[in-house]
């Protein structure tokens, strides 16, 4: 059996997963989550978690937020750690800048997760053609949804429904390529 293991930053990402990897991964391969208290505690214990991880036969992919960081320096940070470590294979995704942008890309998940109508038609409107530029999606999400969209509840309502092969969000599809890849390859170093 491979464990396919994800570290968040977040319970809302863990929730957000909980939808979508039955519609990707086999039975042969178990997900685990660590999740983390925020972006720092994720950095600061990161190297240690791979350090200690001792289960045979396990993968890794780290998701964290880009927030208002510069995205390439966050991915090669988190990836020197895992070098560093000996876990050069290990995955990471940033979330272009937030884990809403992924929700924001399918609007008609959001609509059908939080059970509000007519929200789908706005998804040609220029700003959520590429949620990824959006400065502040969980914003943009809690005025698109009049408040009705909370992290964890929300996450749990939209994972669900998201599409995976049609979201405009591309760190959404970078995340999912990637878990693909894993599945169809017995080297995840193959998934970068």
């Amino acid at each position: 059996m491979t464990t396919l293991v994800f570290f968040l930053e977040e319970p809302s990402a863990k929730e957000m997963l909980h939808g979508i990897l039955p519609k990707i991964l086999p039975e042969h391969i178990v997900p685990r989550f660590v999740v983390f208290e925020g972006k720092q505690d994720l950095e600061k214990q990161i190297s240690r978690k791979l350090q200690l991880w001792k289960q045979p036969d396990s993968w890794f992919i780290i998701l964290r937020d880009q927030d208002a960081g510069d995205c390439r320096k966050i991915k090669e940070n988190l990836l020197n750690k895992c070098i560093k470590v000996g876990r050069p294979d290990a995955i990471v995704r940033i979330a272009c800048h937030e884990l809403e942008s992924f929700y924001l890309g399918d609007l008609h998940s959001v609509e059908k997760g939080l059970g509000i109508t007519g929200l789908a038609k706005n998804q040609d409107k220029k700003k959520f053609r590429q949620p990824d530029n959006l400065p502040n999606p969980s914003r943009e999400l809690q005025k698109l949804t009049n408040t009705r969209y909370q992290k964890v509840s929300g996450s749990r309502a939209i994972g669900r429904y998201l599409n995976l092969d049609n979201n405009r969000s591309r760190s959404f599809n970078a995340l999912t390529q990637a878990i693909k890849k894993i599945v169809l390859s017995s080297n995840p170093a193959e998934a970068y």
